[in-house]
């Protein structure tokens, strides 16, 4: 590029507007703190007169500013409108002189965790009774806050990122290495039904116990939904629970989509898909929205059924499932909640169908509703 004026050389409208449509190259160097761009706000202003200037002359002037400062179109507004009141450019967000005084501090979240660990979760006044008598009776240093604490700010801190840092444990999917199972693209559906996009949602290790993993699939065009639980994602409990899960979709499976983590790719399910002749593909590098529905779906639906609580399918100690028992819980989300079809007669008990569409309630099916919800999204 090259240079031919700094910025104190801009003068006229006519180069302003040359250097916001890209015509006029600019030497400019900009302040990297706030007061130092706020005080060039200034000159800018003054040197062109903004108070004097025209409705299109300062959309061209706000343009300039909002180009070389950074700043979104509505700071740069805000900013200039302080200025033409005769108000200081100055920051009106800061901390509090008087702020929030926090009671309860880091070590006493991980003392109560301590004491939780130790009791195995009790309620929420049983656990107040413990600290309490912690402190007055058997008078053991560091209960003196814990010891005051009621019942709801108690459940408080045990919802805190402190406390779930030392009790729960979240694990991640673990990308495989490089295989040549699937394609790594985005699915396209083409407004087809039958694209399928699945992911996996951990509730979390709790002291040494396994959590429960939702297994969460949703069709792309119909967002037809299917959640299956396991108590694990390995291939003996997982490859049986996907084969299920297909099975309740209302049509013809034609995609399949995951991310990379091992427990869908593999031999196993790449199977199972080639069996069904359906498209297999993967998310790409660097490409988050690739699967970004069944993310969505994790929070609006799962996360909002289930919550982020630990819950384990098996208590400690207890032998895990063999490979042929998975623990399944299978529920289905339909896409749209209408009239009661034509088929409907008399006893007819089917949920979606008589889901009211303006509650937004998350509608489960058991599997003798599927054929049924079918025909009433055929009819949508």
């Amino acid at each position: 590029m090259v240079i031919d004026m700094n910025e104190a050389q801009v003068r006229t409208l006519e180069q302003v507007r040359q250097v916001v449509g890209g015509i006029q190259a600019l030497e400019f160097r900009r302040p990297e703190d706030d007061e130092g761009r706020y005080g060039w706000f200034e000159q800018v202003l003054r040197r062109f007169g903004y108070r004097q200037l025209s409705r299109a002359d300062k959309g061209a002037v706000l343009a300039y500013l909002q180009r070389l400062s950074g700043y979104s179109r509505a700071q740069v507004t805000r900013l200039v409108a302080r200025w033409v009141q005769a108000l200081p450019l100055v920051k009106n967000y800061r901390r509090p002189e008087h702020a929030f005084a926090r009671r309860y501090t880091a070590a006493d979240v991980a003392l109560l965790a301590e004491v939780d660990r130790a009791t195995g979760g009790l309620s929420g006044p049983a656990t107040a009774c413990v600290l309490r008598r912690q402190r007055d009776v058997f008078k053991v240093p560091g209960f003196e806050r814990l010891g005051d604490i009621s019942v709801a700010h108690l459940y408080n801190l045990r919802s805190s990122a402190g406390y779930r840092a030392q009790r729960v444990v979240l694990t991640k999917t673990k990308p495989t290495r490089r295989v040549d199972i699937g394609v790594r693209r985005a699915p396209a559906p083409e407004g087809r039904a039958g694209f399928i996009r699945i992911d996996s949602v951990h509730q979390g290790d709790f002291d040494g116990i396994k959590g429960l993993y939702h297994i969460n699939a949703v069709d792309c065009v119909t967002q037809w939904q299917v959640v299956a639980t396991v108590q694990t994602i390995s291939e003996a409990h997982l490859l049986p629970v996907i084969e299920h899960m297909l099975e309740q979709f209302p049509f013809e499976i034609l995609g399949f989509h995951a991310d990379n983590g091992s427990e869908y790719v593999n031999h196993r399910v790449a199977k199972l898909l080639d069996k069904l002749k359906a498209e297999f593909t993967r998310s790409r590098p660097r490409h988050s929205n690739d699967n970004g529905l069944a993310e969505t779906k994790n929070g609006a639906v799962v996360r909002k059924e289930f919550g982020y609580s630990h819950a384990s399918g098996s208590q400690r100690g207890s032998p895990s499932p063999g490979p042929c028992t998975p623990s399944v819980a299978l529920c289905l989300w339909p896409a749209h909640a209408h009239r009661a079809p034509a088929h409907a007669g008399a006893g007819h008990a089917c949920e979606w169908c008589t889901t009211d569409r303006a509650t937004d309630h998350t509608t489960r099916l058991n599997s003798r509703c599927a054929i049924e919800a079918a025909a009433c999204a055929a009819e949508a």
